[in-house]
């Protein structure tokens, strides 16, 4: 039996989690160009070798994951793919202050540089054959994957594309060149809508926060949704929430509504259980990952996956906010408790499955399958 935390208020999974045909595994790529692209914001691209194109190829709206060790620890960032599918894979970053992965991409990588990124993963994804008409939705460094999700479903000639992108300046847009060539290749199937925060527009309905309040109008005005196919979503939670809480107003289908966060800025809620814990109490962890059985103790204050790092240290993760969804697993044995789940739809929880870097073991003994 396992006590999960259900998907977040106001979110929806971004889709059916895709089939696994394997492992993400990491492999170093060589950067190709940075492309700067505001003051605070760059696109890196890598070069892929032959042997690893399989690997690497991606769908639109997938991510990588890339990793570094600072002072002698492994730390992991994903960032979502920026490319059409097809082309070489590209990230979009925006400098985050103190932030470890964030200048080191914006402002110290270089072109020959070598990286470790892992093969391209994630459920939120287009695809471009299905046609029909799509509803886009970011902010900042939100545009990210929606760039690759319009510029790969517009190859379809039936396709659509309304995107409703909130910045606070026109300085602060990212790939506003090319946003705008994508507008001039594809002409009215590709409505662009910028909603500047901290800057007038000669519409007053364009200048403020991307709010519910907003949404509702441009929506409303814009986008007859009686006609719209599916909705993306890409931003923090606050705009992923107000979008969800809008559209569902609207009577637009949850099911058709696909979402990404990139970052989440409130702390796990504290976990309040009946009985207190006792000092030192501790669970018998075992996982298992790639057909290998281990078991290790796990304090009930300590998440699964950190927990476990200790002895098996290829357990997959990347974010470790309960957002991206890398480190999903599947409890088999015993109880835990989620601290929060932006990743998970109501049908993996109700199978069991759980995000390990949020889940704190409640039983004595706890078995979660990774290869499930």
């Amino acid at each position: 039996m396992t006590t999960t935390a259900p998907p977040a208020e106001g979110v929806a999974p971004a889709a059916e989690p895709a089939p696994r045909s394997g492992r993400a595994r990491f492999h170093p790529l060589t950067v190709s160009s940075v492309e700067r692209l505001t003051d605070d914001a760059a696109a890196v691209t890598f070069a892929v070798p032959d042997g690893l194109r399989d690997e690497f190829a991606f769908e639109a709206g997938q991510s990588l994951t890339l990793r570094r060790v600072i002072d002698g620890v492994e730390q992991r960032r994903s960032y979502s793919i920026c490319a059409p599918a097809g082309s070489a894979p590209r990230i979009g970053v925006r400098e985050i202050p103190d932030g470890l992965f964030s200048r080191w991409l914006t402002r110290e990588v270089r072109p020959g540089d070598e990286v470790e990124v892992q093969t391209p993963t994630g459920s939120f994804r287009a695809d471009p054959s299905r046609g029909g008409r799509h509803l886009c939705v970011a902010a900042g460094s939100g545009i990210t994957p929606m760039l690759s999700v319009a510029a790969t479903v517009l190859t379809n000639p039936d396709a659509a594309v309304t995107l409703l992108y909130g910045n606070r300046t026109t300085t602060s847009v990212m790939f506003a060149e090319e946003l705008a060539d994508l507008k001039n290749r594809y002409g009215a199937r590709f409505e662009l809508v910028h909603v500047l925060s901290r800057e007038p527009r000669d519409v007053d309905l364009f200048s403020g926060r991307l709010d519910a309040d907003r949404m509702r109008r441009l929506i409303s005005l814009l986008v007859p949704l009686d006609d719209v196919d599916d909705v993306w979503l890409c931003g923090p939670l606050g705009l992923v929430e107000d979008a969800r809480t809008v559209l569902g107003e609207l009577g637009f289908p949850a099911d058709r509504v696909h979402f990404e966060l990139f970052y989440v800025d409130e702390p796990p809620p504290e976990l309040h259980r009946d009985e207190p814990e006792a000092a030192g109490d501790a669970s018998a962890v075992t996982v298992v990952l790639d057909g290998r059985t281990t078991t290790s103790p796990v304090a009930r204050s300590v998440p699964v996956l950190d927990g476990a790092q200790r002895t098996r240290s290829d357990l997959p993760f990347a974010c470790k906010g309960g957002v991206c969804g890398t480190c999903r697993a599947k409890v088999t044995d015993g109880e835990v408790e989620m601290r929060r789940n932006y990743a998970l739809g109501p049908d993996e929880v109700a199978a069991g499955f759980v995000l390990t870097c949020q889940a704190l073991p409640v039983t004595d003994a706890v078995t979660v399958d990774f290869d499930a």
